[in-house]
């Protein structure tokens, strides 16, 4: 007996195969080599608190038990935290998940969403699986335009700006004032979703102030930077009660587990260990920014746990991936123009900094020659 298969929907079957990002474990299995250093997912090399793992390790004896789906004390702490309600979060499996439920909630199919071209590329590859229309507005000066951007919200009469700030891939920042600005040059019923993945490494005293009341904006928060817990899968999102109620609706309410839970409260109250990793990686930032000079990879100025270098080309940039991987050592190179001039690197540990710097050094000649052919 024969069968036919069973067709998806038209809109999943007209998107092409792919994933935001190839995991460095993917590269791995088709190399059959293992990274001798992984700077290219901007994971925390520091790792999470000892605390943190002493929690995840009490909880995972309990791993029979569902989730608390309501979140109660971790949403309790991070309550307290930014001085909000409790009905003003919702927590989801990452930064990736809250995506997703802002354009499923947020972007009806065929209406347009703003982002960068080159961007952080989960959003996107939300957008077309809920049956948006993207448009992209390309970096200007290595950062993102957010002049442009407004215009084409206008334009299209967006429903979604996404804007990552800190930036991902570029590391740069816009201050408060800017932020502030930008919002309001957004056309009426525009939702600004600011991905603020990495803003534990941004200045304190910069950044945008939390309006919990102002239903224009949703502010999305991880554990997987600063905190060291990108395995651990949990972020929340930060805005007005009503909105928050309509993700309510949507979500997986069991989608985080119980191990992540507790590790997200453990790592919350470790503010000591916390401060730790922001001086160490401001420290290792330092570190980059003196190599990339020595070495003619011109380093753009960095608020995240990375750093973007300058390689002067896209045939460069390709061949200085490329040959790290040989060396086994994984970085990321932005995709889209003008940005795929170069490479991004996360900042790992002095130790790690240093087989880095020795690496790059040794191998830097032969793929400048090669890079330029």
């Amino acid at each position: 007996m024969s069968y036919h298969p069973i067709p998806p929907t038209p809109l999943v079957a007209g998107l092409p195969a792919t994933v935001p990002f190839v995991a460095p474990e993917a590269l791995q299995r088709q190399s059959g080599r293992t990274f001798r250093l992984r700077l290219g997912a901007n994971e925390s090399n520091f790792g999470p608190s000892p605390h943190a793992i002493e929690a995840m390790r009490e909880a995972a004896g309990r791993v029979n038990w569902y989730c608390d789906p309501e979140s109660y004390e971790l949403r309790a702490a991070v309550a307290a935290l930014h001085g909000v309600a409790t009905d003003e979060i919702i927590f989801g499996s990452g930064i990736d998940d809250l995506l997703g439920l802002v354009v499923r909630a947020y972007l009806s199919p065929g209406e347009v969403a703003v982002t960068s071209l080159g961007a952080y590329p989960t959003f996107n590859y939300h957008v077309a699986g809920y049956g948006g229309r993207l448009e992209r507005v390309p970096y200007r000066d290595d950062r993102n335009d957010l002049e442009a951007m407004a215009a084409a919200a206008h334009q299209h009469h967006a429903r979604i700006v996404y804007l990552a700030n800190p930036d991902n891939p570029t590391g740069s920042w816009y201050p408060a004032e800017a932020i502030s600005a930008f919002q309001d040059a957004l056309p009426e019923g525009c939702l600004l979703m600011l991905d603020e993945a990495y803003i534990e490494f941004a200045p304190a005293d910069e950044v945008l102030p939390l309006d919990i009341s102002d239903p224009r904006i949703i502010r999305l928060r991880t554990f997987s930077k600063a905190y060291g817990m990108a395995g651990a899968r949990i972020g929340y999102a930060l805005g007005p009660a009503e909105m928050m109620s309509a993700f309510d609706r949507i979500t997986l309410h069991f989608g985080i587990n119980r191990v992540a839970q507790e590790g997200a409260l453990a790592a919350l109250a470790d503010t000591a260990y916390l401060d730790h990793v922001v001086t160490e990686v401001a420290r290792g930032c330092e570190d980059y920014t003196a190599l990339g000079r020595e070495l003619g990879l011109m380093p753009l100025p960095s608020h995240t746990n990375f750093v973007t270098f300058d390689t002067g080309s896209p045939a460069r940039a390709k061949a200085l991936v490329a040959e790290l991987a040989q060396r086994d050592v994984f970085i990321r190179m932005p995709g889209a123009p003008p940005l795929d001039r170069c490479i991004r690197v996360t900042v790992g540990t002095a130790e790690e900094r240093a087989t880095f710097a020795d690496i790059l050094r040794a191998m830097l000649p032969t793929v400048a020659d090669t890079g330029n052919r």
